[in-house]
C-alpha cells in the first residue's frame, strides 16, 4: 500500500477524486518517462500507479451511477 494511502473510510467529494485522479495520471507519466530513461529504481511503481488510477476510476464510476 502506498505510504500516502487514505483510510477507506474517509469519504471524498466526485471533484476531489477527479482531481486526485489526475494527479495520479501524471505521476504515471512521470514515473513511465523515468523507467524509459532507466533512472526508475522500482519499476514496481508503475503497477502501484496503475492500481491507484483504476481504484480512483472505480469509485468516481460508482457515484455517477448512483446520482
Amino acid at each position: 500500500m502506498a505510504e500516502n494511502a487514505v483510510p477507506a473510510t474517509e469519504v471524498k467529494s466526485l471533484e476531489t477524486l477527479q482531481q486526485e485522479l489526475a494527479a495520479k495520471r501524471a505521476d504515471l507519466l512521470e514515473a513511465q518517462r523515468g523507467h524509459r530513461a532507466g533512472e526508475l529504481a522500482n519499476p514496481r511503481i508503475l503497477g502501484a500507479y496503475r492500481r491507484e488510477i483504476a481504484q480512483i476510476l472505480t469509485e468516481i464510476n460508482q457515484r455517477k451511477g448512483t446520482n
